[in-house]
């Protein structure tokens, strides 16, 4: 076998030898990380199998309102009831933190509300829809059902949500008292299809 020009083999022997033995020690010291290795590639595997679903807009939406902070509109509705109220430009949105719509003045003294964001609607024949979510104690939810009852609404109340309603010619007006959180609603002339059952879908997500 011809022999490499320049090679010693009193220098390649011991080089050899220690680049075998700095593998070795490489290899020892991550033995500990084989089994974290193993079940980070299993779950990765895992989550790529079944992936979890994304939480809705609506726990968004609720979670966000009981912790505090402050919302924006478009976080309260689904993606078909927003397109259905932005329809080709027609209507126009206020979004404040006015307090929630109610022709029961005493209701927000009952409740003491803490607005997370109020969405005014108003469409070029001046019709209008105002919904507002707003913070309020666990509590305060008999006390609202009994103002509102006092009132002429008709409610319904279980598994710790209240629901009353009230028309009077061309205004329907809707209160949702759960989790803590009041969702309240006032439509004048204008009555998207179905729009309090989707919007409270679309907030609490279920």
């Amino acid at each position: 076998m011809a022999r490499v020009s320049g090679r010693n083999s009193w220098i390649a022997a011991p080089v050899g030898i220690i680049c075998a033995a700095i593998v070795a020690a490489l290899v020892w010291m991550s033995l500990p990380m084989v089994p974290v290795t193993v079940a980070w590639t299993g779950e990765m595997l895992r989550n790529a199998t079944n992936p979890q679903p994304a939480p809705s807009a609506g726990d968004t939406a609720a979670r966000a309102a009981l912790a505090g902070d402050a919302l924006d509109c478009r976080a309260l509705y689904s993606n078909s009831l927003w397109n259905e109220m932005t329809w080709q430009g027609r209507t126009i949105l206020d979004q404040s933190f006015d307090a929630p719509p109610t022709e029961v003045p005493a209701l927000g003294e009952v409740l003491a509300p803490q607005v997370r964001v109020s969405c005014a609607w108003t469409d070029r024949d001046g019709r209008g829809v105002v919904s507002t979510l707003s913070a309020i104690a666990p509590e305060a939810s008999g006390l609202g059902e009994a103002a509102l009852r006092g009132q002429g609404f008709a409610c319904a109340a279980g598994d710790g949500i209240v629901r009353c309603t009230r028309t009077s010619g061309e205004t329907a007006e809707a209160h949702v008292l759960r989790e803590g959180l009041w969702l309240a609603t006032i439509e004048r002339a204008w009555h998207p299809e179905d729009y309090g059952a989707r919007l409270e879908r679309s907030v609490f997500g279920r």
